[in-house]
């Protein structure tokens, strides 16, 4: 089982999920977030608006898979995230220890589906 974190730029959601959803990966949880990478933070536009401060807007995609699943859930994230662009995001892959279904007291892989 793994845990894969990602964290791209809003705009590319759509098309992410989209792809995950080709992949047959439906268990996704989404967050607005903030944060900076190697840009520092440094002031950009997005949708039309200059982003001021040291953070900026970005999606944060939380999905545990199982081992099958692990590789479809990293390609369709970097596909659909990818602009070519300074700030397209990262990609995190975790192991996952433990998994816990709270409605069926299900655990390990039964627990993700």
């Amino acid at each position: 089982m793994k845990y894969i974190v990602g964290i791209i730029q809003p705009d590319r959601l759509d098309e992410v999920m989209r792809l995950l959803g080709e992949k047959e990966i439906h268990l996704v949880t989404v967050s607005s977030v903030l944060g900076r990478g190697r840009q520092k933070g440094i002031s950009a536009v997005y949708r039309s608006h200059k982003e001021a401060g040291s953070l900026l807007r970005k999606t944060k995609l939380e999905i545990a898979v199982n081992e099958p699943f692990v590789q479809s859930a990293v390609d369709a994230i970097m596909t659909g995230a990818k602009t070519g662009n300074i700030g397209d995001g990262k990609v995190f892959v975790f192991d996952l220890t433990e998994c816990r279904r709270i409605r069926t007291g299900e655990t390990g892989e039964a627990a993700i589906g």
